[in-house]
């Protein structure tokens, strides 16, 4: 992720934390390349125009033809997995504006 300043502003106020490359995703957590593992509620992935979603295989996501079923910034095959810049939103405007509607609904629901 480019270091904007409005990036290094959220790092800074401690909004932002970033723990480096994930090695991979089960089925309720993330594991780092150091080994940590997190348990998490949702994922966003932001995948722009190069879609890279490989490492989500685990999770089960895809449909025979290959690709992820979003509807509305949320995998179809599984709620807590949230896509937003994937499939037709993968333009910059598309992207933007499912970035804000995904960023919604993970806040709601994680309550």
């Amino acid at each position: 992720m480019p270091r904007t300043r409005r990036i290094v502003a959220g790092i800074r106020r401690g909004l932002l934390d970033s723990r480096g490359p994930i090695a991979r995703f089960e089925e309720d957590a993330v594991v780092w390349v150091d080994g940590e593992r997190d348990q998490v509620d949702a994922v966003i992935w932001a995948t722009g125009f190069r879609p890279e979603i490989r490492h989500l295989a685990p999770l089960g996501l895809r449909e025979k033809e290959g690709g992820v079923r979003v509807e509305s910034g949320v995998s179809a095959r599984d709620p807590r997995v949230f896509l937003a810049g994937y499939g037709p939103q993968a333009s910059t405007i598309g992207a933007n504006r499912a970035g804000r509607r995904v960023a919604r609904q993970v806040v709601a629901a994680l309550g």
